[in-house]
C-alpha cells in the first residue's frame, strides 16, 4: 500500500504493521493531512489478511503526539471552517478493527495523541514519557479520552487528568494501570513492544481477533449479556481448524501451524 501522506510511515514485516506518526518536528501534533493517513494505515492493517497486529509509534523521540495542531485549528477557525477536529474518525473498534494493536510511547502523549494511544490495547511507554488531557485549558472538549479514560483507570484518576489538564509521569500512568510496561529509552521499549508481538503471534489469530471483538463490544454489558454476545463467536472458533491444531500441536509437543481457518 502506498499512502497518500508523508506524515506517516508504514510498514509491513513479519506479520506486523507499524505505523509511524511522522511530523517530529510538530511533536507528532495531529493535523487533517496526519489523520487520514492514519486512518488509510489502520484500515490497510484491519483488510490485509497476512496482518497479525500493530504497532503505533511516534518519530523523532520527543512524543508520541501532542495531539491537535493547534495552529491548524485557529488557522481553520479564522477561515471560518469550523469542522470537528483532527482526531474525528480514529475509532477503530467502530471501524471492525478487532486485531491486536500495541502503541510504542516515547515521549509525550496528550491530548488526541493520549486518545489514539487509548484505541491500542496495550500501551509500552518510556521512563521520560508523560501523559495527559490538557483541552479544558484551551476551551476544548477531549473526544475519545473524555468517554473512555474513566473507564480504564480509576475514575478519581480519569477526572484528576480531566479537570485540571495536568501531565502525569510514566509511574503514576503505570500505578493506575493507563500503561502495561515502563521502560528504560527508546532501544528498550522497542524490544519490548518486539517481545510482546512475539507472545501475540504464538496464540491463534482468529481466537485472538474473536477476543477483542468480545471485550470490546461486550464490556459496558451486563456479564449476563456479555455471555450470550461470546457464545456464537465461541462456537464459530470452536469449528475451525486451528481448534483442531491448537490441542494436536500441544500433545504432540509442537508449535502450532495456525492457517485462521
Amino acid at each position: 500500500m502506498t499512502l497518500s501522506t508523508s506524515t506517516i510511515l508504514y510498514e509491513k514485516k513479519d506479520n506486523v504493521a507499524y505505523i509511524t506518526l511522522n511530523r517530529p518536528d510538530s511533536l507528532n501534533a495531529l493535523n487533517r493531512e496526519l489523520s487520514g493517513g492514519l486512518v488509510e494505515a489502520i484500515e490497510d492493517f484491519r483488510d490485509d489478511p497476512e496482518m497479525q497486529l500493530a504497532v503505533v509509534t511516534g518519530a523523532g523521540g520527543r512524543a508520541f503526539s501532542a495531539g491537535m495542531d493547534l495552529k491548524e485549528r485557529a488557522s481553520l477557525d479564522a477561515a471560518g471552517d469550523r469542522r470537528v477536529g483532527a482526531t474525528t474518525g480514529l475509532t477503530w473498534a467502530d471501524r471492525g478493527v478487532f486485531k491486536p494493536i500495541i502503541a510504542a510511547i516515547d515521549g509525550f502523549c496528550v491530548a488526541g495523541g493520549l486518545e489514539v494511544s487509548l484505541q491500542c490495547d496495550i500501551r509500552v511507554a518510556t521512563r521520560k514519557s508523560q501523559f495527559g488531557l490538557p483541552e479544558p485549558r484551551w476551551s476544548i472538549l477531549a473526544g475519545y479520552g473524555l468517554h473512555n479514560l474513566s473507564r480504564m483507570v480509576p475514575l478519581g484518576e480519569a477526572l484528576y487528568m480531566q479537570l485540571t489538564g495536568r501531565r502525569i509521569d510514566s509511574h503514576r500512568a503505570y500505578r493506575i494501570g493507563l500503561i502495561q510496561e515502563v521502560v528504560e529509552d527508546r532501544d528498550a521499549l522497542f524490544k519490548e513492544v518486539d517481545r510482546i508481538a512475539e507472545e501475540i503471534k504464538m496464540c491463534a489469530p482468529l481466537a485472538v481477533q474473536s477476543i477483542k471483538r468480545i471485550v470490546y463490544q461486550g464490556r459496558n454489558l451486563p456479564v449476563e449479556y456479555s455471555m450470550k454476545l461470546s457464545g456464537p463467536i465461541a462456537q464459530i472458533v470452536g469449528g475451525t481448524e486451528d481448534a483442531i491444531e491448537g490441542p494436536k500441536a500441544f500433545s504432540e509437543k509442537r508449535k502450532p501451524q495456525w492457517k485462521m481457518r
